[in-house]
This record gives structure tokens, C-alpha cells and sequence, in this order.
């Protein structure tokens, strides 16, 4: 189980760390690579608002997301804020806005080529209260109790492990501190060739989990006030990126399978939760 763990990690990290560099949220293979307008759509369609999209840093934004954590976050000036696997920086640069030159956003992200990309976009777009930090969501690179809000968006799905992701969330967060995620969770199970293509892992897919599951995982890490603030089908060539769609859809073990049936499957659902 755990050389299990670790070869999807490296999946991951090596998945995402293509997407930083080719600056899209596309691989390789697709006619959509470099497409800032592919990643401005899906990112229109999963609720950001043109301002937002328009006020960060050309490149932050790859459309890798399923909802907009901030939107919901309620964030509110001089607080501190951390950012579960914050990619290019997008959601952490809208987050350092809110909470003004007071506050502070830590981004935290396992893939060294995304965290380099987000640090040209905080030095081009003047953010002095942004920071980045390489290092996995399963461990922290963050101190005891010192954080008010935690934001993630469309990241806890892709780990493992997601127990120690939330335990690890609940230990860094200050008491009565708020977990604010955007999530992609699973209302019946997916086909068992979906979940062995490590295209669909990387692109949300097979990391998912049942809803019951996910909110499991965070009462079970201490979190109390758990709520689904809303919840809604998640179009299949918007899960993540449209390669991961097409590798998917074009691999031999599941282009037979009905992507209907997929994308009844998986919803977004946007989580608040408190720490007592």
C-alpha cells in the first residue's frame, strides 16, 4: 500500500509539473497546450468572475481548479491564510487581496516547477504578502496553530492519503480557524478501469471518493460544523483539463466505458468546517 501511495504521488508530481511548464492546463498531446483562453473558460464555467481572472498575473490561472474556494472563504483583512496545493498561485494572489497588507497567504505545493512558476508570478504582480513552500499536504511545512483559513481547490482529491491531509490541516489551523475547500467527491462508484489509469489520477478522477467518505475524513481529524455549502455535477471535459479527458476517453480499457455514467458520477462540492 504505501509503494502504492508513492508511485501515485510521483504520478502527480510528474503530471502537474508538465502542466507548469508548458503554462496550461493541458499535456503534451493536445491542441489546447498554451490555451490561456481554454483555461479562462473552465474557470468561468466552475464560478470565477472575469475581474478575478483579469487581476492576477498573466500565467497564474491554468484552469486546474473545480470551484472557487475564495469565493466562499469569507476571508477577512489581517488574516492568515493557507493554500493546499496552490499550482501557479491563482487562488492564493485572489486570497492575498482580500486579506490585505495585514494578512498573509502561504501557498503550499509538492511540484517544484509549480512553485517556481508561482514565484515569477508574486515577484510580476508585486504580491509582498504571498509566500510559497515545496512540500506535500500530507506534511505540512507549516507551524502549530498559526494559520485562520485553509483554501484548496480540486488538490485533497488527488492524495493518497487523504486522513493525514485533514489531520495535518486541523494541526496547523488556530482554534476556531475555518477549512474552506472546493472538492471533487464521488456519489457512486467509478469503473474499475477508470480508476487504474493514472491519466484520469492525474486529471481528479480516480482520486476521489465517496462523499460520505470525505466528510468522514474530516470529522475523524476533529473538525466540527462540517456543512456542504453547495454541490453540483461536474461536466467530464472540464475535469481538470480536457487532455486528461481525452486520455482518458482514448485509453484501451475504458473507451468503451460510458462517460454519461462518469460524469453522473463525480460532483463538485464546496466544504466548510471549523476547528473548535
Amino acid at each position: 500500500m504505501e509503494k502504492d501511495r508513492k508511485d501515485i504521488k510521483e504520478q502527480v508530481r510528474e503530471g502537474y509539473g508538465k502542466i507548469a511548464q508548458q503554462g496550461g492546463s493541458c499535456c503534451p498531446t493536445s491542441s489546447c497546450c498554451g490555451s490561456a483562453n481554454f483555461s479562462k473558460d473552465i474557470s468561468k464555467t466552475i464560478g470565477y468572475s472575469e475581474e478575478e481572472m483579469t487581476t492576477v498575473p498573466k500565467g497564474a490561472n491554468l484552469g486546474l481548479g473545480c470551484g472557487n474556494p475564495v469565493a466562499i472563504a469569507s476571508l477577512r483583512e489581517g488574516e492568515i491564510v493557507l493554500d493546499l496545493g496552490s499550482g501557479a498561485g491563482f487562488d492564493a494572489f485572489l486570497a492575498a487581496a482580500r486579506v490585505g497588507e495585514k494578512g498573509r497567504v502561504i501557498g503550499v505545493d509538492m511540484t517544484p516547477e509549480m512553485i517556481k512558476k508561482a514565484g515569477e508570478n508574486a515577484v510580476k504582480g508585486r504580491y509582498n504578502n504571498v509566500e510559497f513552500r515545496q512540500g506535500e499536504i500530507e506534511h505540512l511545512p507549516v507551524e502549530n496553530n498559526t494559520v485562520d483559513v485553509i483554501i484548496s481547490n480540486c488538490v485533497i482529491n488527488l492524495s493518497p492519503d487523504k486522513q493525514s491531509v485533514f489531520k495535518e490541516a486541523f494541526r496547523v489551523l488556530k482554534s476556531g480557524g475555518r477549512l474552506m475547500v472546493s472538492d471533487l467527491v464521488l456519489v457512486k462508484d467509478l469503473p474499475d478501469a477508470i480508476k487504474e489509469s493514472v491519466e484520469a489520477y492525474v486529471g481528479c478522477l480516480a482520486g476521489t471518493v465517496k462523499k460520505e467518505d470525505y466528510l468522514a475524513f474530516i470529522k475523524e481529524a476533529g473538525f466540527k460544523d462540517i456543512k456542504v455549502l453547495g454541490e453540483a455535477n461536474y461536466p467530464i471535459e472540464a475535469m481538470s483539463n480536457d487532455a486528461t479527458a481525452k486520455a482518458v476517453m482514448g485509453d484501451s480499457l475504458v473507451k468503451n466505458i460510458d462517460m454519461t455514467d462518469i460524469e453522473n458520477s463525480v460532483v463538485s462540492v464546496k466544504i466548510h468546517a471549523l476547528k473548535p
